[in-house]
């Protein structure tokens, strides 16, 4: 598999998804970019005539190709740029010694309407670079920076999609006969907590509901393993392997560019039994990744950090700038699973050139036997299923259920211990 073709692809894939599910359609033609770089490093700047002003964009070690958190945040910013006339200036960490030289290098310039920091990994540093430079604004996707003036902390409610995940896995599994699904995740940072929590709540919501529906019991383990990475699909792929080794039936990667290893695992995996289409399936996860593999990714969640930073990006040019913590869950439409509708959203928009050579690729003559394929994967599990899933959302959305969201391990051992959803749920409201 070429993956740097791949990552391609779905870089301007996910720029049309953004376009087109996000609400932020604006004027204007792509912009060329040029680039430069140093051992610490890679910036990239927007080049053009005149603008407006100008904002920047910090990336963490995962960096842009990811196909997923990185990616997503570029597509914000680069939206925004163009709907606003800006000059987007873009650098990318190459270690976790690179965000606080970055952050300075950008705020020392005096320049920006606004820094955009992509990652929990940099609230040291961006809360560090605030205090220095008061005069700047700041946005951290995932930090937490509450009392500053001049940041404003972007976080999704994980914790809730994720749900929706678990409950998709769980009951797909149960409905199988199956007693194990599996996740597999990047660093262990406090973050990813709330996916991990959100999908245990999520499956032992489903049991609770299968036993409901049909009155036969539902025991699903969970098999969980952190990589360490979010940029090593080798690693994703090793420890997809070893869980569909052991049963699991649903894999679930929250990992980034590792994640694209636990596709091709359940891909193999289906192709060594002569399988066009799960299950066993995969969930991805931050951008509607469902068409890397048709058949094998039934569902992603999708986290909106385009929309988060767009919208940081907004404030900042209409004056309307706050610090502070803004949270997006179901509610906000910053977390969902994907629709069949939104992967196709993006294909449509792609260059026709992409768009016949990345069909070709996949083996198929149109985009409608694409979409047809998409939706026969979708009905390898049954429409109550889709249905008991929905209810979920929306129960999450009326408040009547509370999904837990651990950002430390305490907290999610607690949930990894409790035995029902309704235990989990009085975690949440501890």
């Amino acid at each position: 598999m070429k993956w740097k073709s791949v990552f391609a692809l779905l870089v301007v894939g996910l720029v049309a998804l953004s376009v087109a599910a996000s609400g932020c359609i604006g004027g204007g033609g792509e912009k060329e970019t040029s680039s430069e770089s140093s051992s610490q490093t890679n910036s990239q700047t927007t080049s053009s005539a005149s603008y407006s002003g100008a904002i920047a964009i910090v990336y963490d070690v995962g960096g842009r190709g990811d196909l997923s958190f990185n990616d997503m945040a570029y597509l914000g910013a680069s939206k925004a740029a163009k709907d606003f006339n800006l000059e987007l200036v873009e650098l990318q960490s190459n270690s976790e010694d690179d965000y606080y030289k970055n952050l300075e290098t950008l705020a020392k310039a005096k320049k920006y309407k606004i820094i955009i920091a992509v990652g929990f990994m940099m609230t040291d540093a961006v809360n560090a670079t605030a205090k220095k430079y008061p005069d700047q604004k700041f946005a951290i996707i995932d930090g937490y920076i509450p009392d500053r003036d001049n940041v404003m902390s972007i976080q999704f409610k994980e914790n809730e999609g994720s749900a929706l995940a678990g409950a998709l896995a769980g009951l797909i599994a149960a409905n199988d006969g199956k007693d194990k699904v599996g996740i597999v995740l990047g660093m262990e940072i406090p973050v990813l907590y709330k996916f991990e929590a959100g999908y245990r709540f999520g499956i032992k919501w489903a049991e609770d509901y299968y036993k409901q529906k049909t009155g036969n019991e539902a025991n699903i383990d969970v098999l969980y393993q952190y990589t360490g990475s979010f940029n090593d699909a080798a690693k994703g792929k090793a420890a997809a392997e070893t869980q569909l080794q052991q049963g699991a039936w649903v894999i679930y990667q929250v990992a980034g560019g590792t994640g694209l290893g636990v596709f091709q695992a359940v891909k193999e995996y289906l192709d060594a039994r002569g399988k066009k289409m799960g299950p066993p399936f995969a969930i991805g996860v931050d951008s509607a990744q469902d068409w890397i593999k048709p058949g094998v990714i039934i569902a992603s969640m999708m986290k909106r950090v385009d929309v988060g930073v767009y919208n940081a990006v907004k404030a900042a040019v209409e004056g309307n700038f706050k610090g502070g913590v803004v949270e997006l869950g179901l509610k906000e439409n910053g977390v969902g699973l994907s629709t069949v509708d939104d992967v196709m959203a993006m294909f449509n928009s792609l260059p026709e050139d992409t768009q016949k050579k990345k069909l070709q690729e996949l083996g198929f003559n149109s985009k409608d036997e694409l979409k047809q394929y998409l939706e026969n994967t979708r009905k390898q599990v049954p429409d109550w299923i889709w249905q008991a899933v929905d209810e979920l959302k929306q129960k999450i959305i009326n408040g009547e259920i509370k999904v837990p969201a651990p950002m430390d391990k305490e907290g999610i051992e607690k949930i990894r211990q409790a035995g029902t959803w309704q235990e989990m749920e009085q975690l949440a409201s501890s």
